[in-house]
């Protein structure tokens, strides 16, 4: 839509692409929305970021005794807004996991 608006309407607004929810489809599969740790470190400092680790057995695999733990979620905040940044997730389905977070994102997801 913005890029028809910009060639055929005069529309100016740019697309933004920091936000954009990602997936790699591997058999666990990984996505990402927002900013890496390193990139939410370089914006906004050091001091201001911090990031949360999680670990789960999906409820797919809940019956399988072989496997303990599976997946791994990264939630990255910025402090001072209490705003989630960035989110990164291996697990089955993260497709669309990451789907549903990069809604969120463009609805102002914070931690809280």
């Amino acid at each position: 839509m913005l890029l028809a608006k910009r060639l055929y309407a005069g529309g100016t607004e740019l697309m933004d692409y920091t936000n954009v929810p990602t997936t790699v489809f591997t058999p666990l599969e990984y996505g990402c929305v927002g900013l890496s740790e390193e990139d939410a470190k370089a914006r906004f400092g050091a001091e201001d970021i911090r990031c949360y680790h999680t670990e789960f057995k999906p409820l797919e695999w809940a019956f399988n005794k072989l496997i303990e733990r599976a997946s791994y979620v990264k939630v990255i905040v910025q402090l001072s807004t209490d705003k989630v940044v960035g989110f990164h997730i291996c697990a089955p389905n993260a497709g669309e996991v990451t789907q549903g977070i990069g809604i969120a994102f463009k609805c102002g997801l914070t931690k809280t």
